[in-house]
């Protein structure tokens, strides 16, 4: 089967099914259609791998783009995914604007109050997990209300846009909160984590008293809330106020990425890079499926996807060759893409980043090992190695400025970056 034949197949099965999906054919009728177009893609996927080409990269690499490109395309009309538009976060952090008006709380159903009772400031996501985080947040408050209202004033601030939550973390420390509790995803908690710093030294509040420090919270809601998955918190938001109400905190970790311009950039999770960075930006387009953008992303970057040659340097050491590098990810928690635990042996409170590193990965070996990389016990893998960090530098030997770096789920550029971590840098209520 040529090429042509192959994307008339594709293209015409994606035709079908949107017309299908869309002037009422009977639903069962719909998902048996979209079953035998998963069915015939696999195949033609597969038969584009192992049997035409062999000495034509190039065509079948395009071949197979326009056939990812059409399944894409047909997920985005499935009758049984969210239908409402959805919103991503900006591919580059957009800087905060220093003459905003930072009177961020307004918005919300109570201000800062000089009252004896500590303030908590909960930063919402209104577009989160396609809106659903708002609805869900909506639900809980009254419960938060009686749980915490007694000695607590209740700060609510919906962000309204990219990088707005890092404001208003920031404004809420100079002003003496007691907390910051994001709520929603691992994009929300990422914004919040660093709201907590400012040209690389950590916020202080306006009367200058560095022994009384702002802590940070968590109510898992969104999209794959990896963070909280390191600590054994499921997505259960009368959980997470109940341990907000129980008080208990302890010092995390931050981990920090050097960025091209000298800034500082700040991740809690994992910061990852290559193969898994160029994922998650190819998955930042699909948030509207939920944790099935990952597999999406995943399937598009493989797309033409070359493993490269690293320069490593661990601790301000010797520079060390890591030949054919997949991914390489740099862990202060365990968990990233929605729930696979790619460095399960990161913890964030003991003063070190995890580095995994995937070497001479073909796309069949993450297939056939897909399943020990959400358990963590992938580290016994060939080609797999695992190592305990304070710093690392992390250069292409070509140079090429094409590998993708992202923290947190957030894009952050290309290599070459160095990373190092902030023991004991934020106190969390856990």
């Amino acid at each position: 089967m040529d090429v042509n034949c192959r994307n008339q197949i594709s293209g015409k099965l994606s035709r079908i099914l949107f017309l299908s999906n869309g002037v009422g054919v009977d639903v069962k009728l719909c998902h048996l259609l979209n079953a035998i177009f998963y069915l015939v893609f696999l195949l033609l996927l597969l038969n584009s791998y192992c049997i035409h080409f062999p000495n034509q990269s190039e065509q079948k690499n395009s071949s197979i783009k326009e056939m990812v490109e059409c399944f894409c395309y047909h997920l985005a009309f499935t009758p049984f995914m969210a239908t409402k538009p959805f919103v991503t976060r900006a591919e580059q952090p957009i800087a905060p604007d220093l003459n905003a008006d930072r009177s961020v709380f307004h918005r919300g159903s109570s201000s800062f109050s000089s009252s004896g009772r500590r303030d908590l400031v909960f930063v919402v996501n209104p577009r989160g997990a396609n809106g659903k985080t708002l609805k869900e947040w909506k639900k809980l408050v009254p419960y938060l209300r009686t749980r915490l209202g007694e000695h607590y004033n209740i700060c609510e601030s919906l962000t309204s846009g990219p990088c707005h939550a890092i404001d208003i973390t920031r404004e809420a420390i100079r002003e003496g909160a007691d907390a910051v509790i994001p709520v929603g995803g691992d994009g929300t908690f990422h914004e919040v984590v660093n709201g907590f710093f400012w040209d690389g030294k950590p916020v202080v509040n306006n009367d200058g008293d560095v022994h009384k420090s702002t802590a940070l919270g968590l109510i898992p809601l969104g999209t794959g809330s990896d963070f909280a998955r390191t600590f054994g918190w499921n997505n259960n938001p009368i959980e997470a106020v109940d341990r907000i109400a129980k008080g208990l905190r302890s010092r995390i970790d931050i981990g920090v990425v050097n960025k091209e311009n000298g800034e500082y950039h700040y991740f809690a999770n994992v910061a990852d890079i290559h193969l898994s960075a160029k994922a998650g930006f190819y998955a930042a387009r699909y948030k509207r499926f939920g944790n099935l953008c990952y597999v999406i992303g995943a399937l598009q970057g493989f797309i033409g996807h070359k493993n490269k040659d690293f320069k490593i340097k661990v601790d301000n050491g010797e520079w060390e060759l890591y030949p054919q590098v997949t991914s390489l990810c740099i862990g202060n928690a365990k968990y990233f893409g929605g729930g696979m635990k790619i460095v399960p042996n990161a913890d964030p409170s003991n003063g070190n980043l995890e580095v995994v590193i995937l070497q001479d990965f073909k796309w069949y070996d993450f297939i056939l090992n897909l399943h020990k990389i959400y358990n963590g016990t992938h580290l016994t893998v060939k080609n797999v190695s695992s190592r305990s960090v304070r710093s690392i530098e992390v250069e292409e030997v070509s140079s090429s400025g094409s590998i993708y770096v992202q923290a947190d789920g957030e894009h952050l550029g290309f290599l070459p970056r160095k990373f190092h971590i902030l023991p004991a840098a934020i106190e969390m209520i856990c």
